[in-house]
């Protein structure tokens, strides 16, 4: 079982940046795949980033892709999501997830846990 809390949401003007951080409990935490995954109104949730258990696979989304950068800090416990030039199109609820195993998963229903949340708004 592994529970997971995301915090580093607010509001920022476009060009700006925010780290968002995905907390989780539980010892194997390093055995989980970890994505970020965002929502914005009246729409289906979107991949964004994923990072393999080790680090060693990354994925973005490509309207992400140079923008976004995801991290992960095992003795920790925490995958963060540094994001920079954001957009307004950015503007969603930002949520990480973990799933058992060392693929970085784009498709949300692979992922087992999921955090509440956390609101990013991006102004123009």
């Amino acid at each position: 079982q592994v529970q997971l809390v995301e915090s580093g949401g607010g509001l920022v003007q476009a060009g700006g940046s925010l780290r968002l951080s995905c907390a989780a409990s539980g010892r194997t935490f390093s055995t989980y795949t970890v994505g970020w995954f965002r929502q914005a109104p009246g729409k289906e949730r979107e991949f964004v980033s994923a990072i393999t258990r080790s680090g060693g696979v990354l994925a973005y989304a490509d309207s992400v892709k140079g923008r976004f950068t995801i991290f992960r800090d095992n003795a920790k416990n925490t995958v963060n999501l540094q994001m920079s030039s954001l957009k307004p199109e950015d503007t969603a609820v930002y949520y990480c997830a973990a799933v058992a195993g060392d693929i970085a998963w784009r498709q949300p229903r692979i992922y087992d846990y999921w955090g509440q949340g956390t609101q990013v708004t991006v102004s123009s």
